[in-house]
């Protein structure tokens, strides 16, 4: 379980990175810039993301190996 939560929280790192790379560059890549949904919030979703990348690290730490 702890290494699950640190995967997800590693994807979550580095898509939030990704959007904002991409929205301050001119580089297209990562799931947020490509949502349509969130034409106009990606600033937004990609701080959530790495938000939620803090959080599953937390629980991981908090979690026994194994």
């Amino acid at each position: 379980m702890k290494q699950m939560l640190e995967v997800l929280g590693f994807l979550a790192m580095v898509q939030g990175a990704a959007g904002l790379v991409s929205e301050f560059t001119d580089w297209n890549w990562g799931l947020v810039h490509r949502w349509g949904s969130l034409d106009g919030y990606e600033i937004f979703a990609s701080i959530a993301l790495l938000v939620l990348a803090a959080a599953l690290f937390a629980a991981a730490e908090s979690r026994k190996a194994g």
